[in-house]
């Protein structure tokens, strides 16, 4: 067993025309782009399911198509945390749990819950909620994420209660939205937005740096844990650039 956690690093999806030619080489099938990306990446944060459902044939054919050790977070369908109240999500869970995540096997990575921007932390609600988050996918243990994008939610009362239900916080790095870290976490879940056009590497190389020196650290330890790291919005055509370059600064070891 590795004394380290695992580093993995992506970003969201594989389907994206201005990768065509930068990240993906010209000409390259659709077909062929997430077996190009999944063995150039360790992970993709799958944003399709946010809007869509898919069948299990879909997960088992991207678990088939990509390596060992490569790792699927996967976006929890919008009817699950775009509504009024959160409690009444029951439903909806259990029917995108069921649509087939299990396929994936051991390439499963975090479930992302995203919170609307205008959803203030609600204590009773959130817990609510969170009651409803298994702990397990028939004989997959899962790993539960949230996104929390409203400046209420930068209280210790907050971190509290997702602990408590073993839920990690993504520490988001916006313009926008709150950056929450939690030390105490389990693992880490980052999802940074900061991409530059101007930047053939989206971030600058000492932001990259420490990016770089932060995950290494937290994969250390004590105790080992593993590090989600996703380059999602801001310039998004420079996302596979900034992934690749924090992938080289974390050298061999960065796939665990």
């Amino acid at each position: 067993m590795s004394s380290t956690g695992r580093i993995h690093v992506g970003v969201g999806g594989w389907n994206y025309e201005p990768w065509r030619g930068t990240f993906f080489p010209p000409g390259l099938p659709h077909n062929q782009e997430l077996q190009w990306s999944s063995r150039r990446l360790t992970a993709v944060e799958v944003n399709g399911t946010f809007y869509s459902t898919f069948k299990p044939a879909t997960f088992a054919r991207w678990r088939e198509e990509t390596p060992a050790g490569f790792v699927f977070a996967i976006k929890a369908h919008r009817s699950t945390t775009n509504r009024r109240e959160l409690g009444s999500a029951r439903e909806a869970i259990d029917r995108f749990l069921g649509s087939g995540l299990d396929e994936l096997g051991d390439k499963l990575g975090p479930i992302l819950w995203q919170l609307m921007p205008t959803k203030a932390f609600d204590p009773h609600e959130l817990e609510s909620f969170l009651a409803l988050l298994p702990r397990s996918l028939g004989s997959l243990a899962l790993r539960h994420v949230l996104e929390v994008r409203h400046p209420s939610f930068e209280t210790p009362d907050y971190l509290a209660l997702a602990r408590r239900y073993g839920c990690v916080t993504v520490h988001t790095d916006s313009p926008k939205y709150p950056g929450i870290a939690d030390g105490e976490a389990p693992f880490a879940y980052l999802r940074l937005m900061r991409c530059e056009s101007q930047r053939i590497t989206g971030y600058p190389a000492e932001a990259l740096d420490r990016w770089a020196a932060g995950a290494r650290a937290w994969s250390a330890g004590p105790p080992a844990r593993d590090a989600f790291v996703f380059f999602i919005n801001g310039a998004k055509e420079r996302a596979p650039a900034a992934a690749l370059a924090l992938l080289q600064r974390l050298g061999p070891a960065a796939p665990g």
